[in-house]
C-alpha cells in the first residue's frame, strides 16, 4: 500500500476531530502501513546505516517507491498533500526504527518549504516535482561559523548582476551536504540592513556549490552534515524566493512549520526505545520473576509512556496550526513542542537504557544508537534554550 492507495476518499486527510486530539480512521490505519513497512525495509538497516556513516540510499529507495517523498508536498505539484499530522506519524514511525532515515524525509521538506509557501508558481513547478518524487533532494542552508541562533550575523553576501546573484560565503551545519541537489540558501542582499537585509535563494548543486567539510558526528550518522562554500556562484533572479529582503521572515516562518516535524522525530525515537525496553524487561528474569513485574520498574515505564503521550499531543496541536492558523500561535506551539519532545524523548531513551542495564551500553542493542541520535532534537532547528526564549516572549507578550 502507498499513500495514493489511501486517497480514495479525498477528505480523509482533513476529516479529523483534533480538537480532541484524535486521529481519523484514516490515519489510524496509515501508522499501522507505515509501522510494518519500516519495520520490514527500514529497521534491518538501521544498524549497518549507523556503522557505517552513509547515507540510507537502500532505506531511501524503500520510501520511495511508498512515495513518502511526496507526503507533504502539493497535490498541484506532484505530492499527495497530506495534512502535517499524517506527516508527524511518517516521521514517527521511520524515526521509530531509525533515526537517520526519517530525516532524510525530513529535510527535502525543509528545503522545499520557502518555496511551497514563498515561492512562485514556475519556483514550485521547476523543483517541487521531482523532490515528491524522490528523484531529487534539498537542504536548508542559514546557519554560518558566526551566525547560528544570530540569523542576523549572516555574512554570506548576494550582490546583483543584471539578470542574476552573485552569492559567496559559507554555510555550516548543512544536512545532506553533498548529496542534494538544491540548496535553499539565505544570503545578505542589504548587508547594511541587518535582519531586514537577507534574501533566499534556490540554489543547483552543479552552479558551483562546494562541500568543503563533513562533520563527524556522535549520532544520526546515516545523514551527512557538512560546510558548503560558494565562491562567485551565479544564480538568476528567478531563483529569489518571494521579494528581496524578506529572508529572515521566510527563515523564521519556515522554521516555525518545521520544528513540530522535529518534535514528532523526538518522539519516534522515545517510542522505539520504550517498546524495545519494555518487551526487553518482559523476557529478563531475575530473583526468578521477570524484572517487569518490579513495581519500580513499572513506575519507570509508566513515567517514560506519559511523557511520550504528552509530547506526541502537543506535537499534534503544532501540527494542526501549521493548517489552520500557520499566522496564529504556531510559532509558540512549534516551539514548544519541540522542545517539550526533544527533552521528553531526551529522558525517555536514557531511562530505557538504564532499563537494559550493562547491555544497553552495547552496540549489541539499539537503545545506545537511540540515545546518540535523540540527542540532536534538543540541538538542531534551534537549541531548546533558544525555543524556551521564544516561548516565554510570546507568553509574556499574550498576557501584557
Amino acid at each position: 500500500m502507498t499513500i495514493r492507495d489511501l486517497e480514495s476518499t479525498p477528505k480523509s486527510w482533513n476529516t479529523r476531530a483534533m480538537n480532541e486530539f484524535s486521529l481519523s480512521p484514516e490515519q489510524k490505519d496509515y501508522r499501522a502501513v507505515l509501522r510494518a513497512f519500516a519495520e520490514d525495509k527500514i529497521g534491518p538497516n538501521a544498524a549497518r546505516t549507523d556503522e557505517e556513516a552513509s547515507f540510507p540510499w537502500d532505506s531511501f529507495r524503500a520510501c520511495v517507491a511508498m512515495e513518502l517523498p511526496a507526503l507533504g508536498l502539493p497535490q498541484a505539484f506532484g505530492g499527495s498533500g497530506a495534512d502535517h499530522v499524517t506527516q508527524a506519524i511518517m516521521v514517527e514511525e521511520l524515526a521509530r526504527v531509525c533515526a537517520s532515515t526519517s530525516l532524510t524525509m525530513l529535510i527535502s521538506k525543509l528545503g522545499m518549504i520557502p518555496v511551497i509557501y514563498y515561492g512562485s508558481d514556475a519556483l514550485k513547478e521547476r523543483y517541487l516535482p521531482a523532490i515528491a518524487r524522490g528523484e531529487a533532494q534539498a537542504s536548508y542552508c542559514l546557519s554560518e561559523p558566526d551566525a547560528g541562533s544570530d540569523v542576523a550575523a549572516m555574512t554570506t553576501t548576494a550582490v546583483r548582476d543584471g539578470d542574476d546573484y552573485i552569492l559567496n560565503g559559507t554555510k555550516c551545519w548543512i544536512t545532506n551536504a553533498g548529496i542534494s541537489d538544491t540548496y535553499t540558501v539565505f544570503a545578505k542582499t542589504d548587508p547594511k540592513a541587518g535582519h531586514r537585509g537577507i534574501s533566499a535563494f534556490v540554489v543547483e548543486a552543479d552552479w558551483g556549490v562546494k562541500v568543503t567539510k563533513l562533520e563527524s558526528k556522535l549520532g544520526i550518522k546515516g545523514s551527512p552534515t557538512g560546510e558548503i562554500l560558494l565562491e562567485n556562484v551565479r544564480v538568476p533572479k528567478s531563483n529569489l524566493i518571494g521579494e528581496e529582503n524578506r529572508g529572515f521572515y521566510i527563515a523564521m516562518g519556515t522554521l516555525d512549520r518545521s520544528r513540530p516535524m522535529i518534535g514528532a522525530q523526538a518522539v519516534g525515537i522515545a517510542q522505539g526505545a520504550l517498546d524495545f525496553a519494555v518487551n526487553y524487561i518482559r523476557q529478563r528474569h531475575q530473583f526468578g520473576r521477570a524484572i517487569a513485574d518490579n513495581q519500580a520498574i513499572q513506575f519507570m515505564v509508566a513515567d517514560m509512556a506519559t511523557k511520550i503521550e504528552a509530547a506526541r499531543g502537543l506535537v499534534y496541536r503544532a501540527c494542526t496550526l501549521i493548517d489552520d492558523d500557520p499566522d496564529g500561535e504556531l510559532g509558540r506551539f512549534g516551539a514548544m513542542a519541540k522542545y517539550f519532545a526533544s527533552d521528553s524523548a531526551m529522558s525517555v531513551v536514557i531511562d530505557a537504557l538504564q532499563l537494559l542495564g550493562g547491555y544497553g551500553y552495547t552496540k549489541d542493542f539499539p537503545l545506545e544508537r537511540m540515545m546518540r541520535d535523540v540527542k540532536i532534537t534538543q540541538i538542531y532547528e534551534g537549541t531548546n534554550q533558544i525555543q524556551r526564549m521564544v516561548v516565554g516572549r510570546s507568553v509574556v507578550q499574550s498576557s501584557s
